[in-house]
C-alpha cells in the first residue's frame, strides 16, 4: 500500500480536524493537504510538480461549491484525471447524478457516528492507497 497525498477541501474546521483524527487514530501515514475553499484548492493544484493523488471533495461551500470546483477541474487537461471523491452530508439524489456526469471517483456521506466516520474513511483510504494513480 503507498502513502497517499490527499488533498481535502473542506470549509468547516471541524470536519477538517475530524478527518486528521481519523488518519491519526488509524496510524495511516498519508500526507493531507487542506484547502478551506475551491479557490483554495485550485492555487494548490497551480502547483503541477506537486498534485495530489486524490481529492476529498465537500459539496457545500462558499465562494466555488464543490459542483463549480468539480467542473473546473473535469475540464483542465492534467487535473482531470485525479480521482475525486466527494465527501458530504448531502444525500440529495440530483447532487449525486450530477457529481457523477462531471465525472467523480466516489460520494461518500459523512455519517453522523465518528465509529462510522473512522470505518468509512479507513475503507476510502485503503482503496485508494492500492489502486495505480496516473501522475499526469
Amino acid at each position: 500500500m503507498s502513502t497517499l497525498n490527499v488533498l481535502l477541501i473542506e470549509d468547516d474546521m471541524i470536519e477538517v480536524m475530524k478527518l486528521n483524527r481519523a488518519v491519526s487514530s488509524l496510524k495511516l501515514q498519508h500526507n493531507i493537504v487542506e484547502a478551506n475553499n475551491g479557490e483554495e484548492a485550485l492555487k494548490i493544484l497551480e502547483n503541477k510538480d506537486k498534485l495530489p493523488d486524490v481529492i476529498l471533495l465537500d459539496l457545500n461551500m462558499p465562494k466555488i461549491n464543490g459542483i463549480e470546483f468539480l467542473k473546473i477541474l473535469k475540464s483542465d487537461d492534467r487535473l482531470k484525471y485525479i480521482p475525486t471523491i466527494i465527501l458530504t452530508t448531502s444525500s440529495n439524489k440530483r447532487d449525486l447524478l450530477e457529481c457523477f456526469e462531471i465525472g467523480i471517483a466516489g460520494y461518500v456521506l459523512k455519517p453522523l457516528k465518528y465509529e462510522d466516520y473512522v470505518f468509512k474513511i479507513e475503507k476510502l483510504l485503503a482503496y485508494w492507497s492500492i489502486n495505480e494513480l496516473i501522475t499526469a
